[in-house]
């Protein structure tokens, strides 16, 4: 999730795997189906909730909000009390705060050459409810992936999923900072999808399953477009998780696994293959596109392009006007006098004032703080 995106709920449960009709025996059948729904003990999803957890402990421990601001939420907390709802409704830590903990600022990754925060970022949360959706949603889509698939995979396509998503939000919103494991989270639900599609052959109820796991992609990118929200970090990441499912998620033909695992004694039919030819097709193809994807992402990035100018309607993609909000937040501008590290800014546009307290004058930090203050 990045910035102040809640990320919604999502739980994907495909059962009726059947086989097809190459099992001699039942007793081959059932040595099939030991093999096929063999569960991983799940270890590594919930140490990431953890640690997404404890980082957000230590981001707000960092904050201490009573020291470095005059009023705070909760206050009887102590430096665990939260910013004003003016400055962060998600009950959070500052904009400042989250900069030194690691936030993606486009401006420090590529003048300053902080690739790390492409990777930091995604531990990152910005309050209480931005932490909590994220978690419930990491538990529901990631501890079934890792029972089914392994803790390498699952580690592996959760970290690569982030990092694209954090590549293309650098690329198209450049103006603040942004933090959230939405990418990530993203990545393991498009995995999903390439799981469905490069399996599909040992999949029962083919149809449905497909139907419900594209609904609930439309329905998560949809939301994508309410103001606040980094829908570049969510299509980064199903993008990555989607190619990455193919690679890593790839599952041998019921026929391969049954003949390999045929009773002393038995006739096994003709040597099959472990893989069909199109999951082969699969693979190259998307290993191909991702490398070549990341790459030239960074590339652009480090060389300081903003992709917007070469795409005059993605904006629409993060956000889409309507009637009840405005997509302007990028374009605000404030006043600013700072005495010390004491930052005062006015929003020109709405005349409202607030005072910050800064340990640095990052331009990203700043002008974040005018985009809450002028929203």
């Amino acid at each position: 999730m990045k910035g102040k995106d809640p990320s919604p709920e999502v739980q994907i449960t495909v059962q009726g795997r059947g086989g097809d009709g190459g099992v001699a025996a039942g007793a081959e059948d059932h040595v099939f189906r030991q093999v096929r729904y063999r569960r991983w003990v799940t270890w590594l999803v919930p140490s990431f909730v953890v640690a997404n957890v404890v980082m957000f402990l230590v981001t707000m421990y960092v904050n201490d909000c009573p020291k470095k601001s005059g009023f705070c939420i909760v206050r009887f907390l102590g430096r665990f009390s939260f910013q004003t709802l003016k400055e962060n409704p998600l009950l959070g830590p500052s904009s400042d705060t989250l900069y030194k903990m690691g936030a993606l600022a486009v401006a420090d990754v590529v003048q300053r050459h902080q690739a790390w925060r492409l990777f930091t970022c995604i531990w990152l949360h910005a309050g209480v409810f931005h932490v909590l959706a994220n978690m419930l949603s990491l538990v529901f889509i990631g501890i079934r992936l890792e029972q089914e698939f392994g803790f390498v995979r699952i580690g592996l396509l959760y970290v690569i999923s982030g990092f694209g998503g954090s590549l293309l939000s650098a690329l198209f919103i450049q103006s603040s900072i942004s933090v959230g494991a939405s990418g990530a989270l993203f990545g393991l639900l498009g995995s999903m999808l390439s799981e469905l599609i490069t399996n599909w052959t040992i999949y029962a109820n083919k149809l449905a399953a497909l139907l419900t796991l594209i609904v609930i992609v439309i329905i998560n990118l949809a939301m994508g477009i309410l103001p606040h929200v980094d829908n570049f970090a969510h299509i980064g990441g199903f993008l990555s998780g989607f190619l990455l499912g193919f690679v890593f998620l790839i599952r041998p033909q019921f026929g391969w696994v049954s003949q390999r695992n045929a009773l002393p004694g038995r006739a096994t039919p003709s040597l099959k293959p472990k893989h069909t030819m199109y999951q082969y097709v699969l693979w190259v193809i998307s290993v191909v596109l991702l490398i070549s994807g990341l790459t030239v992402g960074l590339v652009m990035l480090f060389h300081g392009v903003n992709a917007n100018e070469y795409c005059s309607w993605c904006h629409y993609m993060s956000c889409f006007p309507g009637s009840k909000w405005s997509c302007k937040s990028q374009q605000v501008s404030c006043m600013m006098n700072q005495t010390g590290n004491v930052l005062d800014l006015t929003c020109l546009s709405n005349g409202k004032s607030n005072d910050y307290i800064l340990s640095n004058d990052n331009p990203s930090v700043i002008q974040n703080l005018c985009n809450q203050l002028c929203s």
